[in-house]
């Protein structure tokens, strides 16, 4: 079985203790008054707070951290040359959930590499480790090697293909343009850059998820050659596939 690890645990975490809080103060507050307003007050509080952790609780397998949604990763992975790729870098693979999606379409002989910053504050869990351990599982042997999107340990030219699937919209919007500028820069001329991203664009931003990431892979000297919204299975606004070369 696959581990994803459990997504913003810390907020997440809060949130459940913050809701059994209230619980426990209307219990509290339910002894402490015997007046029928006191109880029902104290009952309200119960309701609340354990509503709220509840719910909160419940958010913690979404998406659930031992499955994964393959049609998503299948999308993009169709639309790039990995089985006739000689070295693969995914940014932002944190705990290996993209790798595995990837996977089916590499070749045994393709040298994988996935890059993150590893933060465990967003990902519990997340760190080389895990993401070594999951690609395994799905017959990958990957090299996690720590790096930020916007300067990536890696030299010019590096890679056949360079994937970065549901990380760009993690980053200020200020930034998107480095991350990207570095997609490029590590693919080789003749090589790919695939994206995976979330139908949202940054704050103030007046245009569509396509539009938005069309326009930001121009800039950063990339051609488009694919992109497609790809439904979501969840019933949420469809994700967005766009696979670019280097210009």
């Amino acid at each position: 079985m696959y581990w994803f690890g459990l997504y913003h645990w810390r907020r997440r975490f809060r949130a459940v203790g913050e809701g059994l809080a209230v619980a426990l103060a209307g219990v509290a507050l339910a002894r402490r008054r015997s007046g029928r307003a006191g109880r029902a007050l104290g009952a309200v509080a119960v309701a609340l707070g354990g509503i709220r952790a509840v719910r909160t609780l419940s958010t913690l397998t979404s998406p659930p951290p031992w499955r994964l949604e393959r049609y998503k990763y299948d999308a993009l992975a169709r639309e790039l040359p990995l089985a006739d790729a000689g070295r693969v870098l995914d940014v932002g693979c944190g705990t290996g959930r993209s790798l595995v999606g990837l996977a089916p379409r590499l070749s045994g002989s393709t040298a994988v590499v996935g890059s993150d910053v590893f933060d465990d504050r967003v990902i519990l869990g997340n760190g080389p480790r895990l993401a070594r351990r999951n690609a395994r599982k799905a017959g990958v042997a990957v090299e996690p090697v720590r790096g930020d999107a916007g300067s990536l340990p890696f030299a010019s030219g590096s890679f056949d293909v360079v994937t970065a699937c549901r990380v760009l919209h993690d980053l200020p919007a200020d930034r998107h343009g480095d991350a990207l500028g570095e997609l490029r820069r590590v693919c080789r001329a003749d090589g790919a850059v695939g994206i995976l991203e979330l139908p949202i664009v940054p704050d103030g931003v007046d245009a569509s998820p396509e539009r938005y990431w069309r326009g930001r892979v121009g800039d950063a000297g990339l051609s488009t050659q694919t992109l497609a919204r790809v439904t979501r299975r969840d019933g949420g606004e469809p994700y967005v596939v766009l696979v670019a070369a280097p210009a």
